[in-house]
């Protein structure tokens, strides 16, 4: 009777063909790289963490409203006599921009005019309310003395009143000159604070304009700027300030690992500074990025100006590559930890079970 055969020997007798072929080196060699791999990726799904991130895109903007652009408007009806800026220019806080007159040249005169009339009737009606008040008390005494009958008091009481209205319309009138002609006083059109006219929007000099026609497109100099990113709606209930975003802004070349963002190489810093609690018209929720304290400043403007394009990931938990795959495969949303504050009491925390994601 035969020895027994090796583990791995190929009976002959039932095998002719399999035991007569023997297998290529190259072969042995890519079949244990295969097992090698499958059981490296397992091992390094297994071992190695990802970092959890939610991506939006969206743009720079200026964080103080006066900070954005801003429109100059034609603070009177009338035309355009002079331009003292072309686009591009730069302005300081009190440099003209533009010359707006009234098609009327002589209007200011006429106002003038107009305020002295009713200034003087004011007076008149003034001085008629003082005598007509002085004869009041004349008649009041009278009729107290039984000189006079009280339909002579009623009549001087009501005389005053009329005199009175008469003095409060004149001043209602000469207000409202007034503010005309200030108004006229203001045809030249200064710039309110240092900054850069962007685009002039005048027409023809002799073109008719009405009050609050744009006449420019200025933005301020030096504003605090901030991102702006518009997040899914899955995601957003997830963020909270304080959350730590990595940037790529337009026109700067970058190397993304959103697992592993100490990795990745051209992306800034930032941080979560407030959320939005409704949408936005294009149904995603807007957050805002600042700059992290203590990290490299973001690119100075013009190299980033206001308005360029950014997209950005918000930095969320740390899990396993595993469960970040069978989280994708199953479309869950990401991992969530509640802060400190709003974790749950000792008691609570008993009776209620343990959740590994939201």
């Amino acid at each position: 009777m035969a020895g027994k055969k090796g583990a791995g020997a190929i009976d002959a007798v039932q095998f002719p063909t399999l035991a007569t072929l023997t297998p290529p080196r190259v072969a042995s060699t890519i079949g244990w790289m295969v097992v090698v791999s499958i059981v490296t990726i397992v091992i390094f799904a297994l071992a190695v963490p990802w970092v959890q991130t939610a991506s939006g895109s969206g743009r720079v903007i200026a964080l103080d409203p006066l900070d954005r652009q801003q429109n100059i408007t034609a603070i009177v009806d009338g035309r355009v006599d002079r331009w003292y800026v072309t686009d591009g220019d730069q302005v300081k806080a009190g440099d003209p921009i533009v010359r707006v007159v009234d098609i009327d040249p002589r209007f200011v005169e006429r106002l003038r005019a107009e305020r002295a009339q009713v200034e003087a009737e004011t007076q008149a009606a003034q001085q008629a309310a003082n005598v007509a008040q002085r004869d009041v008390e004349r008649t009041g005494t009278l009729f107290r003395e039984g000189l006079a009958s009280r339909r002579d008091w009623e009549l001087a009481q009501i005389k005053v009143a009329d005199y009175q209205a008469k003095v409060a319309q004149g001043q209602g009138q000469l207000n409202r000159i007034d503010t005309n002609i200030q108004r006229q006083s203001n045809q030249l059109i200064t710039a309110p604070r240092d900054g850069r006219i962007m685009r002039v929007r005048g027409d023809e000099s002799n073109a008719l304009i009405k009050q609050g026609a744009v006449l420019a497109s200025f933005v301020p100099d030096k504003a605090k700027r901030v991102v702006e990113l518009y997040m899914n709606g899955r995601d957003i209930s997830l963020i909270r300030p304080g959350r730590a975003v990595r940037l790529e802004f337009e026109g700067w070349p970058a190397i993304q690992f959103s697992g592993w963002p100490s990795v990745a190489r051209g992306f800034f810093d930032g941080q979560v500074m407030a959320v939005d609690n409704a949408p936005s018209s294009n149904g995603l929720y807007r957050i805002l990025v600042e700059q992290t304290p203590g990290k490299p400043a973001w690119p100075s403007d013009p190299r980033v100006r206001l308005g360029a394009a950014a997209r950005g990931w918000v930095l969320m938990d740390t899990v396993k590559i595993w469960f970040e795959l069978w989280r994708l495969l199953n479309d869950f949303p990401l991992q969530y930890t509640p802060p400190l504050a709003e974790a749950p009491t000792t008691d609570a925390a008993s009776s209620a079970p343990p959740a590994s994601a939201k």
